[in-house]
This record gives C-alpha cells, sequence and structure tokens, in this order.
C-alpha cells in the first residue's frame, strides 16, 4: 500500500529541503497545522502579534542571509496586513516568501471564511504570485516560487495554500523530487563596457565610488574593499551601505558627503540605485558634467533618472563586476584628493565632535549617542544597529561606525517606519553571535512596540533605545498638555513622557527610564551585557522650537527638464 502524507506536511517537507530554518508569522485557520509541521521538521517558528512586523522581520532576514525569509499567514485580512512587508521588500530588494492559507478550493466566490482573491491581489506586487493546481504539484510551486525570489533583482514571491490542501492527502509516490536551493546564478557586464569604465576612472580628476546595499547583499566585500584600497579613490556609503568598507577607513568621505558629490567628475556607483536617497542623481547635490558608472544586477535600472549616464552601465554581479574592474587597473592610484574635500571633512567631524561631546538638559540625541556608542564599545560586544525615525535615524546614521557589513538596518529605500522591532528579532534569528541594538523614534516604535513579547517568548536579547521626545519629529512645549481643551495638540504630538520601559516590563522584558548622561550610561551598560530583551526609555528634549524637515529632503529642488 502506497504510504500517505498531509499537504502540511508537505509544505514543511518542502521548505526544509529547500533550506528554510526559520518563519516568521502569526498562525489561526487554516495554517495552524503547516505551522507545526514545521516545527515537528525542525523549522524554528517565530510568532508574532502583527502579521505587518512578521512581514518586515522575513524580509530583513533574506537581507542578512542572501536567501529569501519565509513568512507564514492566514488569508484576507492576515494577506492584506503582510503586503506591507510585499512592498518593503520590492523597493529594498530583499527575498521574500510569503505563504498564506486561503479558502477551501470548492468554496470560492461563495463568501467564504477570510475570502479573498490572493493571488490576483499580489500578482501585481511581487516577481510571482502563484496557487499550486494540485496537491501533488505543491512541492515544485514552492520550489519556483523560493527561487524566483531570490534569482536576478531579489524581491517577493507569494505561494496561495488553500486549506483542502493543506488537510489533504496524497500518495508520497506521487510526489516530485525535492530539490536543493542553489546559489542564484551571476553574470558578468559586456567586457567592452568594463574597458570603458577602466578608462573613465583612470581619466578622472576627481573620481568617487558610492557603496549602496546592494553590494553589502551581494557580499561583495572583499572584492570592492581591494579595489579601494588598491586605487586609493575615496568612497561614500549609502546608508545601509556602511561597512562594506571599514567606516574607520582613511578613504571613508560621509563627513563630507555634499562636498564630494559635488565634486566628483566620475563616479563609480555599486549596487544603489539614483533614488531620493542619493538626489537623483542631479544638481545641486551631484556636478551636471559627472559620469557615472552605474553597476546594478538590473538591466532596467541602469540610466534611471539619470539616461545620459546611461551607456556607461555595467549590468551584471557586483562582486565580479568589481573584480574584473581591479583587474584592468593594476597600476593605477589616484595622485591625491583634493584639499577641499579633506578640509570639509575635518571640519565637519570636528563639528559632529563638538555636538556629541556636549551634555545639555534634557539629553540630546549626539551626546545620548556618543555614550550608546561608548558604552558598545566598552562592552567588546559584536552588534548589529537597527535605526528608524526621523531625526532619531538620520542622526544616528553618521553617528555610529559600522566596520562590517550588513550591521547596519534601517527604514530603508521606501522609509518605512515600524520595521525596527521585525528587523531586530530577524538579526538576532540570523546572527545569534550579535547582539542588535535598537536605535528607535518614539513614534516608530510605537507601530511595532508589542513584539517585544515576541522576542521576549524567543529569547531573543536586544538593547533598544526609545529617543522619547513626545512626537513625530519632535514635541511641543511641556505646557501644552495642560490645555488640551482649548488648545488642540498638533498632529505631531504624543503622550507626554510616554512610560515605555514600563511597558517592556509588562512584556517579560526590562525597563529603564533615563533622564541624564549618568543615567544613559549605566542603563546603557545594563542593557548591553543583561542578556535580556532591554528597553532603555531616554527622555529627550521635544524640541518643540525646531523646523519640521528631514535632513535627505531638505535639498531636493525641482527640475525643470526630466531626466527620466
Amino acid at each position: 500500500m502506497d504510504k500517505m502524507t498531509k499537504g502540511a506536511d508537505i509544505i514543511a517537507e518542502s521548505l526544509y529541503s529547500l533550506g528554510v530554518r526559520v518563519i516568521f508569522g502569526i498562525v489561526g485557520i487554516p495554517v495552524i497545522e503547516v505551522a507545526d509541521a514545521c516545527i515537528a521538521r525542525g523549522i524554528k517558528f517565530i510568532s508574532f502579534r502583527n502579521e505587518q512586523a512578521a512581514s518586515y522581520a522575513a524580509t530583513a532576514y533574506g537581507y542578512l542571509t542572501g536567501r529569501p525569509g519565509v513568512c507564514l499567514v492566514v488569508g484576507g485580512p492576515g494577506v492584506l496586513h503582510a503586503i506591507a512587508g510585499i512592498g518593503n521588500a520590492m523597493h529594498n530588494c530583499f527575498p521574500l516568501l510569503l505563504l498564506a492559507g486561503s479558502s477551501e478550493s470548492h468554496q470560492v466566490y461563495k463568501g467564504a471564511f477570510q475570502e479573498l482573491d490572493q493571488v490576483s491581489t499580489l500578482m501585481p506586487l511581487t516577481k510571482i504570485s502563484c496557487r499550486p493546481p494540485s496537491l501533488e504539484l505543491l512541492p515544485s510551486i514552492m520550489e519556483k516560487a523560493y527561487r524566483v525570489s531570490y534569482f536576478g533583482r531579489p524581491g517577493a514571491a507569494y505561494v496561495d495554500l488553500p486549506a483542502d490542501f493543506i488537510q489533504g492527502e496524497v500518495k508520497v509516490s506521487d510526489l516530485p523530487e525535492l530539490i536543493p536551493a542553489i546559489d542564484a546564478p551571476r553574470s558578468m557586464p559586456d567586457p567592452h563596457k568594463i574597458d570603458m569604465a577602466v578608462s573613465l576612472l583612470r581619466q578622472a580628476r576627481s573620481p568617487l565610488i558610492i557603496i549602496g546595499k546592494g553590494a553589502a547583499y551581494s557580499r561583495a566585500e572583499k572584492s570592492i574593499r581591494k579595489f579601494v584600497e588598491s586605487t586609493g579613490i575615496p568612497f561614500l556609503p549609502t546608508p545601509m551601505g556602511k561597512g562594506v568598507v571599514p567606516d574607520s577607513s582613511p578613504l571613508n568621505f560621509a563627513a563630507a558627503r555634499s562636498a564630494a558629490l559635488k565634486s566628483a567628475d566620475v563616479i563609480l556607483l555599486l549596487g544603489g540605485r539614483l533614488n531620493w536617497i542619493l538626489h537623483y542623481g542631479e544638481e545641486p547635490k551631484f556636478s551636471p558634467n559627472a559620469k557615472i558608472i552605474q553597476v546594478d544586477i538590473s538591466p532596467e535600472e541602469i540610466g534611471n533618472n539619470n539616461v545620459s549616464n546611461a551607456c556607461y552601465g555595467l549590468t551584471g554581479d557586483i562582486d565580479l563586476t568589481v573584480e574584473s574592474l581591479s583587474a584592468k587597473m593594476t597600476g593605477y592610484k589616484l595622485s591625491g584628493i583634493s584639499e577641499h574635500l579633506l578640509w570639509s571633512r575635518s571640519k565637519n567631524q570636528a563639528s559632529a565632535e563638538k555636538k556629541a561631546m556636549k551634555a545639555t538638559s534634557p539629553l540630546g540625541y549626539h551626546h545620548s549617542y556618543k555614550i550608546i556608542k561608548d558604552a558598545i564599545k566598552e562592552s567588546g560586544r559584536k552588534t548589529i544597529f537597527v535605526s528608524e525615525g526621523a531625526n532619531s535615524m538620520d542622526i544616528a546614521r553618521s553617528s555610529f561606525d559600522v566596520e562590517e557589513p550588513r550591521q547596519r538596518l534601517d527604514a530603508g529605500t521606501m522609509a518605512t517606519m515600524g520595521v525596527g522591532i521585525g528587523y531586530a528579532i530577524a538579526a538576532a534569528a540570523a546572527c545569534p553571535d550579535t547582539l542588535p541594538v535598537c536605535i528607535e523614534g518614539d513614534s516608530a516604535f510605537g507601530f511595532s512596540a508589542m513584539e517585544i513579547e515576541t522576542a521576549v517568548r524567543s529569547k531573543l536579547p536586544m538593547a533598544i533605545f526609545v529617543m522619547n521626545n513626545n512626537g513625530v519629529y519632535h514635541g511641543v512645549n511641556p505646557s501644552a498638555y495642560q490645555s488640551v481643551d482649548t488648545a488642540p495638540l498638533p498632529s505631531t504630538a504624543l503622550g507626554f513622557e510616554t512610560r515605555y520601559d514600563i511597558l517592556a516590563e509588562s512584556l517579560g522584558g526590562k525597563g529603564i527610564l533615563v533622564r541624564t548622561p549618568q543615567e544613559l550610561e549605566d542603563a546603557a551598560k545594563i542593557a548591553l551585557t543583561s542578556g535580556r530583551v532591554t528597553v532603555v526609555n531616554v527622555l529627550i528634549d521635544p524640541g518643540s522650537d525646531t523646523k519640521l524637515e528631514f535632513g535627505w529632503l531638505a535639498s531636493a529642488k525641482k527640475q525643470q527638464k526630466s531626466k527620466l
């Protein structure tokens, strides 16, 4: 008699054969059986409190590991909540496989429990959205969706799991052979394009390398470090490109970002896009005559927002491309870096150091970050920084040095608020030898604060610093809370000195309230060494008299001519 197996077990076995060892999600009918089958097979299931946070965690796990993070949710509203993670994955180019239960196939179009045409809904939002045509073909569809997610430009994939498939049975002999996942194929640019890029770089008066998070994802740090060191060309990392080349490198000109962009006549852009983060490659931040050599895995990205430079683009794997460039740049060394660029970096570093050294009452961002930074250094802990918020994230970007790749996660290309705790959970799961250190704006923290319980229950330690200024961007004068009946609070206001530390305690973590530099120093030491989920509630100056402005967008300039 042929041996029979259930759909839930087929799903678990398919995922395990693909190398999946961690899944994020929330269970309910009908996917409880899937999660339990995965657990029985040896896959860790991290159960969240909200599908949105679970989907964010899966995207970060995909970025950190290089293989799709897997998220399992219920159908209908569960899928709608998880669309946030799909958008995050597609915009950031993170590999994600979303699995969701759906109505029994014979109940479609009858108003079934949580019925939603999920395949059609997600088709325009993903790289692939599919439902197995039969239970026998379920393993093949799982493998295809998983593979499509991380082959080529990474992104999101979706597989629909009807309840009758999950609960159904099929003969083992009718199932296809399970194929383990393989490394994504890598391609090389046109050799003539490589020669053109080398010629441009050798002739450049003021060349510059920009390192994006795509370079970090592609594990190209060894070849890029060698290229930077051998050529002596200065570089700028994007926020999540930090650490591909250590921030401590003397060729790092992040502290002179504006001057470096403006003075560069040839730019080698590695794994970054000319979007808002890089000011679209346009004036006034960029020189109008700069030639941009864009290296990207996707041909469609070459020339985007800068069509005049499309002819210099290199389509292919970043690691292989940089190795090829290095071979052709043998014997080249930049003769020197301009005095203006060196002066600009020195001036800005001195200004930042002055701000960091200045203790204020109430606490401010810069001095608080210095205290946390010093505590991290003293602890000797290997950390992954997670940062979200407006000022909290923007200032933290330049306040914390990153020496290794994939050690900084933030709101990313879509500037998504609410990713922080999910990202930290993913970091703890993907890199158990590191401690996630979260720098959270109080507004951003509120999106996923309940996931503190998820981290506690999952025994995933992390240090969370909530920069509490009582508002979005900035707070309001404390006296405003006394007259809300006659003068309503502005839309940016949050609760006055909300006790996030007490919330953490109620969820099983450790909470600490701080108001002074010494209290923050003591709390940081505890948070970094306690081995627990610790929330440090840092009460800072509400900044009620500051202008509402996000630094990355402050210099945007309307262009008269489109360069699409």
